[in-house]
């Protein structure tokens, strides 16, 4: 054992002397495998922490709550033709319907949403491209968004359409240059709107503060606004105490008897649960695995060709060395456990170097974007093993190679 760890020493030893005397082709292999792990360690970082930030914004809405939507929730090619997209003849769902359903005994509560987009002005600072979101009574139930200042708007409120709207923090620093923003008046397309309260989004990575955000009433927003409802959205509430599955199956018979629906017909609507949108957001993010994994290997590939030909070159330049050690005793295996370590440390360097690089890019990802990037362990001991794996696999070629020397003629090479 003494000899074997004596020889992974030795190993490592001469490989840093074959970087020191070979700098340019070693800090190319080590390059090619940095970059390898470099992208695993940022990637999973990445993805770990939008996973996170989605499952949150997701989770907000409560565990047994379900969503109405005249689209279905998967990604669709569509082709312009009624074929491809069905759904398009969806006739869109309706304010009334989402009263009617909350009037159900196992419903607490039904949020109505549209969005759009507009521009928001106060004095001489305007901010363009603003997301507007209407909103029925109790939108910060279902969205996790937190009321720092001031209040939420009312029933009456929503009912009268008046013209009163919640702000995000960047919209009222942007707008107010970090004044009092409750109790000002802002112009949106031009009309005055009071602003009665600054809340705080639940940040992700598809919705953070930093972008500019608006919530006004619903009939606010279709009659002051003239926001199209075609595309409305329904989140549905049930009451505690009731399954999910069975206020689900109320739901979708009440609104069925709504919208005039046969019993031979299918449903005009789609219902989603926060289960089958994680499911579909784990596709799209099997995209970014996929990429992920191809530009890795690619890295890795490049590091391996590298090692292989550095590899080569040290075998051709201690021909000799390798013919006075087997003549000292030095068996075939011990000259091959010799190479291979020195392979393995090459692209071991090149790991530790890369996750290094890694660390700080995650870091940054985590302190300057709402993604809350943290690298799992397992990412880190994948992207070590898998070069230092790598190394020993390209290595196999030039070190069998100098296992197969013939001690005499390798004491003659000049």
């Amino acid at each position: 054992m003494s000899i074997r760890v004596h020889s992974v020493f030795e190993g490592v030893r001469i490989a840093l002397d074959a970087i020191r005397s070979n700098k340019v082709r070693a800090g190319l292999t080590i390059l090619g495998i940095s970059v390898g792990v470099f992208v695993v360690t940022v990637m999973s970082a990445a993805v770990h922490g939008i996973n996170s930030g989605v499952a949150k914004s997701i989770a907000a809405a409560g565990p047994t709550t379900f969503f109405l939507t005249r689209w279905p929730p998967e990604i669709n090619n569509c082709n312009g033709s009624a074929d491809s997209c069905p759904w398009r003849h969806n006739t869109p769902l309706t304010l009334e319907q989402g009263k009617e359903l909350e009037k159900l005994p196992t419903i607490k509560l039904v949020v109505s949403h549209i969005g759009s987009q507009t521009s928001a002005k106060y004095g001489d600072r305007e901010l363009p491209g603003v997301s507007l979101d209407a909103y029925t009574r109790g939108w910060a139930d279902i969205s996790g968004a937190d009321i720092i200042e001031g209040r939420d708007f009312t029933a009456e409120e929503d009912e009268n359409a008046a013209r009163v709207v919640l702000v995000n923090e960047k919209v009222a620093d942007r707008l107010f240059a970090g004044g009092t923003a409750v109790g000002k008046t802002i112009r949106l397309k031009g009309d005055p709107f009071l602003v009665i309260g600054v809340y705080k989004p639940l940040a992700n990575a598809f919705d953070s503060g930093d972008r500019g955000k608006i919530v006004m009433p619903y009939v606010t927003a279709v009659r002051r606004m003239n926001v199209w409802y075609d595309w409305m959205d329904l989140t549905v509430k049930p009451r505690e105490g009731v399954a999910r599955d069975a206020a689900m199956d109320e739901v979708i018979a009440t609104l069925r008897t709504l919208r005039h629906l046969r019993p031979a017909q299918q449903n005009n609507f789609f219902t989603s649960t926060p289960e089958k949108l994680m499911q579909l957001y784990d596709k799209i993010v099997g995209m970014f695995f996929l990429v992920m994994i191809t530009l890795s290997a690619i890295g890795l590939l490049v590091g391996g060709v590298g090692v292989i030909a550095i590899m080569m070159i040290s075998v051709t330049e201690r021909t000799r060395e390798i013919g006075v050690r087997m003549a000292l005793g030095a068996t075939r295996g011990t000259i091959l456990w010799q190479f291979l370590v020195e392979a393995a440390t090459l692209t071991s360097i090149g790991a530790l170097s890369g996750l290094a690089l890694g660390a700080a890019v995650t870091w940054l990802l985590r302190h300057a974007t709402p993604i809350d990037a943290v690298t799992p362990p397992l990412a880190m001991v994948f992207a070590v093993g898998g070069s230092a794996l790598a190394g020993i696999i390209f290595g196999l070629v030039p070190a069998a190679r100098a296992a197969r020397l013939d001690p005499v003629a390798a004491l003659r090479y000049e």
